[in-house]
């Protein structure tokens, strides 16, 4: 069984967060970069800002779909700030 990434990557443009899962972190960087992916062609370039490594992509998957949920650029942000060490903003 092959392990699973989640990832998100943050618009240098608009400052909008992408959040998708993959097995090949590599790769998929890959296509967004050259503008492959749909959803995030039109607000290139893109920075990781983010991930978390998984035992599966279903796994991966479910963590992505939770973040989705949020719907909150805040609170995406936080989670961002706190896993590198950065303090939380005060709301």
């Amino acid at each position: 069984m092959q392990g699973g990434t989640l990832y998100i990557l943050q618009s240098q443009e608009t400052k909008k967060f992408y959040v998708g899962s993959t097995v090949d972190l590599e790769r998929r960087l890959a296509d967004h970069k050259r503008g492959n992916t749909r959803t995030t062609r039109i607000h290139i370039p893109w920075f990781l800002v983010y991930t978390e490594m998984f035992a599966s992509l279903k796994e991966a998957r479910t963590r992505e779909r939770q973040i989705k949920k949020w719907k909150s650029h805040l609170r995406v942000a936080e989670m961002i700030d706190c896993s590198a060490g950065r303090a939380a903003p005060t709301l």
